[in-house]
């Protein structure tokens, strides 16, 4: 077994502390890499505090991680020592239902292996997160990194990246449609980044007028103050395509009537309650609400090649893992811009 130091919460909202713990040794499909940087992303403080579902602990948290192959396994061939090599939400999956055939291993149907707080394939074994040193993971659930990018800017792409990236490519918005981004933080910064790389004319929707300034530098076209009732009378059925990434509650009702004849309201946020909506927010219109998870190992690839090819990376504040506790209060105020990434070699 390989000895691991990492950050753990030990119950349920307990506070991260220093703990060290065993990864399985390289296997011959395996690929292990250093972390050099792990983001920190919103459902790491739900998990810790068993907000979603009662979760595994002692819990290591994260899963936007990226760092530099040691070693590999016999059969590994995709990879060789020091390669850069990125992790997202999930570490494996059954490889063989037809959700996995078609790329879609994040909606495997005997579940997914997620990165932290889920179980092996063997039932029994727990995950352990990016919030630590090193991590072996099954080489067809890694990524190529590219050397282009700042390293410690593309980790948060591996989850607030493709949880953007896979709808807007699924619903094929692009060039000729107006495309709203509810929420301007770790997720919706880089749903404005994709909409706008993608062609589509991008509107941000926020309750802060203050994060006017800041959308317009991410390339929005328009801002809309969601409290100013002037201004949202007059986006009034004006949106192909609301892209909501919001995790408090609000009124799904409201935002479905900015949408056109036939527009889709996707949520990739993670609200704490069933939204209440009205069957006319749906009928008047002919509207229709969809949901996306992350994206699957060749789509995520896809997504790290595009923002190779094209500069785009997340906007990062860099934090010493020792002070994570203050980027969850932080967090909870929505005082980042717009994602803490780990530099862990503050281990």
């Amino acid at each position: 077994m390989i000895e691991t130091k990492g950050y753990a919460a030990q119950a349920p909202a307990a506070e991260l502390a220093p703990w060290t713990f065993e990864r399985r040794e390289v296997g011959p499909h395996d690929v292990q890499f250093d972390i050099l940087f792990c983001g920190v992303c919103h459902s790491d403080l739900h998990q810790i505090r068993d907000e979603w579902f009662p979760g595994i602990f002692p819990m290591v948290p994260g899963h936007e991680i990226v760092g530099r192959v040691i070693k590999v396994g016999d059969h590994v061939k995709k990879f060789k020592v020091g390669d850069l090599a990125g992790t997202g939400c999930m570490v494996d999956s059954c490889q063989e239902c037809e959700n996995c055939k078609k790329d879609l291993e994040q909606y495997c149907l005997e579940g997914s292996t997620q990165t932290y707080n889920g179980l092996e394939r063997d039932g029994k074994t727990p995950t352990y997160g990016g919030y630590s040193n090193t991590i072996v993971v099954r080489e067809e659930f890694v990524l190529h990194i590219s050397e282009k990018l700042n390293l410690a800017a593309v980790a948060p792409l591996l989850c607030a990246g493709i949880t953007t990236y896979s709808p807007l490519r699924h619903w094929k918005v692009g060039k000729g449609h107006k495309l709203a981004v509810l929420g301007l933080g770790g997720l919706g910064h880089m749903g404005v980044k994709f909409g706008v790389a993608f062609g589509a004319e991008v509107t941000v929707l926020s309750t802060s007028p203050k994060k006017e300034a800041d959308a317009m530098k991410l390339g929005a076209h328009h801002f809309v103050v969601t409290t100013d009732e002037a201004q949202v009378k007059a986006a009034k059925v004006t949106f192909d395509f609301i892209l909501d990434t919001v995790s408090a509650e609000h009124d799904f009702n409201m935002y479905l009537s900015l949408l056109r004849t036939d527009g889709t309201l996707i949520c990739v946020g993670v609200p704490p309650k069933p939204a209440e909506i009205a069957a006319f927010s749906l009928l008047g219109g002919r509207k229709s609400i969809g949901g996306s998870g992350i994206g699957g190992i060749a789509e995520t690839q896809e997504m790290l090649d595009f923002c190779a090819e094209h500069d785009i990376v997340s906007d990062i504040e860099i934090i010493d893992i020792k002070d994570i506790q203050t980027a969850y209060d932080r967090m909870q105020k929505g005082d980042v811009r717009y994602r803490f990434v780990i530099d862990l070699a503050t281990l």
